[in-house]
């Protein structure tokens, strides 16, 4: 296996190298693959000393550095251009706090050549094993951070089995979407669909790309033999609600058809009012308010006009089809309680009718 995989380590910002990057870097080095591989890492606005710590750990990496903090996705973005220019087959992305198995990336580039229409293949992400404390909910070594994440139909995207223990399966399946925390994508479909939409700055990013691919007639697998470790924790961040509520819109402005946006307004009318409400008890009320400010904005109304008419010409596939990998109901374990369940009972019954009524 010849193929030349480019492997794009999350980009750096801050203390985040020192916190994790020698064993990322560590368990990239011991892969058995036997094509070509090179590492790239963007340095986002980090201090002098966090830079030349990254550089002098990954003496094999190229860095590309910027001046500012310009986000997750824009971070990624200018790595994988890079990739891309210099000719190579794939483009693999893995968040700086993972730990790769070694016949990670060569059962991920295995699956990819299983099909022409695979356009993205996600590693089985499971939880580190120091995050399994005796005080922590889940048991065992074998609990799953992702199989592939999911979209709810108003555009909450969440991990797949999270939290759950892992049953052994060979099988590659069909996901909505990879995450970006472990996901490898073929270059010629990131050359047909594009890179990340650098207006989603930092979460959704990946939902939106996944969707893009399934628009132009790529399919999103999981390879469930690729393992990698995720040192995941869970951030209560507000400003995390902003971006998250924010992109999730953004998202199903671009990619669904109209007739859709029009079947799900009456739900996504409803869900902004519980959301008022939750943000309100949260502690993020301000940041739900400055969601919709953003929408107010003649100039990001400009950008998403502009962004959904590049992503309509993308279509092959009818949204009748990508849906069926859609879902009625949000999960969120940290935050999941009774009223969230509850709000799954009755939006999962909206949208299986609206699924039923949906033939374009």
């Amino acid at each position: 296996m010849n193929k030349k995989v480019a492997i794009i380590i999350s980009p750096n910002y801050k203390d985040y190298a020192k916190k994790y990057l020698a064993e990322c870097v560590n368990s990239i080095r011991k892969q058995d693959y036997n094509g070509e591989i090179k590492i790239f890492i963007t340095d986002n606005e980090s201090a002098e000393e966090s830079f030349n710590f990254v550089k002098n750990l990954a003496l094999e990496a190229e860095i590309i550095r910027n001046k500012n903090n310009d986000g997750f996705a824009k971070g990624n973005n200018d790595a994988m251009k890079i990739a891309l220019t210099k000719g190579f087959d794939y483009v693999a992305l893995f968040n700086m706090d993972t730990v790769l198995e070694s016949d990670c990336i060569r059962k991920m580039v295995e699956v990819a050549e299983n099909e022409k229409e695979i356009g993205a293949v996600q590693a089985r992400l499971m939880l580190y094993k120091e995050n399994l404390t005796p005080a922590s909910p889940y048991k065992g070594e074998g609990t799953i951070n992702s199989l592939g994440n999911v979209t709810h139909f108003l555009g909450f995207g969440y991990a797949s089995q999270y939290g759950e223990e892992y049953v052994k399966s060979n099988d590659d399946k069909n996901i909505c979407y990879p995450s970006g925390a472990a996901v490898l994508f073929k270059r010629e479909a990131l050359e047909k669909v594009g890179l990340f939409d650098e207006e989603f700055w930092m979460y959704n990013e990946d939902q939106d790309l996944g969707w893009r691919l399934w628009l132009a007639g790529y399919k999103c697998v999981l390879a469930p033999e690729a393992v990698v470790f995720h040192k995941y924790e869970f951030s209560r961040s507000i400003k995390k609600y902003y971006w998250m509520d924010r992109n999730r819109i953004i998202a199903i402005l671009k990619n669904y058809r109209l007739a859709t946006l029009i079947l799900i307004f009456p739900a996504f009318f409803i869900m902004e009012i519980g959301l008022i409400f939750f943000a309100a008890r949260g502690g993020w009320f301000k940041e739900k308010i400055d969601v919709y400010k953003y929408f107010l904005s003649l100039k990001n109304w400009r950008y998403i006009l502009e962004a959904r008419e590049r992503t309509q010409k993308l279509r092959r596939v009818k949204d009748k089809d990508i849906i069926k990998l859609f879902s009625g109901r949000i999960w969120y374990q940290e935050i999941g309680d009774s009223r969230l369940r509850i709000a799954n009972v009755v939006f999962g019954a909206y949208w299986k009718i609206v699924k039923f009524l949906i033939c374009w």
